[in-house]
């Protein structure tokens, strides 16, 4: 059965993609489902870290559900409402202002490629391996993803990897500035447990206002909302957790943040 299942541990929520039989391809319900349960992640203060992984060791996700295709994009209109799923999906970790962070281990392709570019960061391991197979289908790639394809990798990379259509393994993944870390199959669990863990420590207004800006300044100038990112800021400085936070370091001791 192709769905999203939630795990949570503490401060930190998983969101894994579950389609065991196919690779943890993304049937659309699962597109359509993705922008609903970070929703309700974000609005859960509970949560400090979203991760996103794929069932199992051999895919964090192989692609969109090829074989659903006939059925869900079968009609120019079924066509435009499917890539508006999928895109409000991608753009749901991105607007998230909670970390979102890939846990890729096997395989990464197609749709799998473009949910680990819409996260903040992304950790591998040694035996992931990459694809964009747009060209080898004859799809069309939307501007706002290969924007957040250059936007991960550069445009020299993002051309590499959609004009070749090629496989590329984590080490190289790392090389071109894609990954954050590459680590052994069998610690890539704790890595990113331990990862999560610092991030859950930390003042989430103080997060969000990072990771808001740095949205900012990926778009066009024109586009930035500069004001709000400041305002942000600001309210950081009026926080509880900023009180906490300067009477922790004068006591020598770790700061209890609640995020207000």
């Amino acid at each position: 059965m192709a769905e999203l299942k939630l795990v949570r541990d503490g401060a930190v929520a998983t969101v894994l993609f579950s389609n065991p039989a196919k690779l943890n391809a993304m049937s659309y319900d699962m597109w359509l489902g993705l922008p609903k349960m970070i929703q309700e992640l974000e609005r859960d203060s509970s949560v400090r870290a979203i991760v996103f992984a794929g069932e199992g060791a051999k895919a964090f996700v192989s692609g969109a559900d090829i074989s659903q295709f006939e059925k869900v994009r079968a009609t120019e209109k079924a066509q435009a409402e499917y890539n508006k799923a999928v895109e409000i999906a991608y753009g749901a970790p991105v607007k998230c202002m909670k970390p979102v962070i890939a846990k890729v281990r096997g395989v990464c392709f197609g749709g799998g490629l473009g949910l680990a570019a819409a996260c903040d960061l992304r950790f591998a391991s040694e035996d992931a391996t990459f694809r964009m197979p747009a060209a080898r289908l004859g799809l069309g790639y939307g501007y706002a993803g290969v924007r957040r394809f250059m936007n991960a990798l550069g445009a020299t990379n993002t051309a590499d990897i959609f004009f070749s259509a090629r496989k590329f393994d984590a080490a190289e993944a790392l090389r071109m500035g894609f990954v954050s870390r590459v680590v052994p199959a069998a610690g890539l669990d704790r890595v990113v447990a331990e990862y999560c863990a610092l991030i859950a420590e930390n003042a989430p207004m103080t997060i969000a206002a990072a990771k808001f800006a740095i949205q900012q300044g990926l778009k066009d100038p024109a586009d930035r909302d500069v004001a709000t990112a400041q305002k942000m800021v600001e309210a950081c400085f009026s926080s509880t957790d900023h009180k906490e936070g300067r009477s922790a370091f004068m006591e020598k001791r770790k700061p209890k943040f609640q995020g207000r």
